[in-house]
């Protein structure tokens, strides 16, 4: 399987790029954080290619995309990973932090689906392509405005393109995390023992996931037991979805 992973060399990402590597895919992935990158790439072997980009800038991404296409060959699989945070409101969150947030959450995977979906069609590929999306996407957290709007977007993204690329055989579908035991949560969002409890009270398993934990679900969407699957969003919350109230935070 030919992999291109977009914003892999931390957390999430990492965990993916690293799953897909253990279940014999090649992986191509860009990131920022070139120094994370190239290590993770010398970590994995010759069969991950590390390639820099930043997801805020399109020309970026389509130079990207191109070089992995060069090096895989083509590609069977897209995982749109790439997501930034900015904790403002709509009353101060200024023009270029929307913008930005738009652009690496939502535009960058417009066009990283754009061209693996034309790359697909011309090679005959029966791919699939995975956003990462977030219960943010249905559920407010109202100092997060700008993500908020962006994972509605790849809600939309992810159901559109899944229609109009059936016909090629190509499916999409999106992971929805709830909160993930990176080390971004670690440091913005349990920063003290009251945030954990008020993230765990509506959390109804009573802990936070782990990034292998979606990397699984990212997996299962590539490979061929999801093959009657297109169009969908899999929440791994922990139970947050279903939830309207909070719930006692087990120690």
């Amino acid at each position: 399987m030919r992999v291109i992973v977009t914003a892999g060399a931390n957390g999430i990402g990492r965990a993916i790029v690293e799953r897909f590597a253990a279940g014999g895919a090649r992986v191509a992935f860009c990131d920022i954080d070139d120094a994370a990158g190239v290590a993770l790439a010398a970590q994995l072997g010759e069969a991950v290619r590390f390639l820099p980009a930043d997801c805020a800038d399109m020309a970026a991404v389509r130079a990207f995309m191109a070089d992995a296409f060069d090096w895989l060959g083509g590609v069977d699989c897209l995982v749109n990973n790439a997501g930034i945070l900015v904790s403002k409101t709509i009353l101060d969150l200024t023009e270029d932090e929307f913008d930005r947030v738009m652009a690496v959450n939502l535009k960058a995977a417009f066009v990283a689906t754009q061209e693996a979906a034309r790359r697909m069609i011309a090679d005959g590929t029966k791919g699939s392509i995975i956003n990462m999306s977030s219960v943010n996407a249905e559920l407010v957290i109202p100092n997060i405005l700008a993500y908020n709007i962006s994972k509605g977007g790849v809600a939309q993204l992810t159901r559109n393109t899944a229609v109009a690329l059936a016909e090629h055989g190509i499916r999409v579908n999106a992971i929805g995390p709830g909160t993930i035991l990176t080390d971004l949560v670690r440091q913005s969002i349990f920063t003290s023992d009251d945030a954990r409890r008020a993230v765990m009270s509506r959390t109804p398993l009573g802990r936070a996931g782990e990034p292998a934990e979606i990397a699984e679900i990212a997996w299962f969407l590539a490979s061929d037991a999801a093959s009657y699957i297109t169009g969908q969003t899999i929440f791994a919350d922990g139970g947050r979805m279903a939830l309207n109230y909070t719930v006692p935070v087990r120690e």
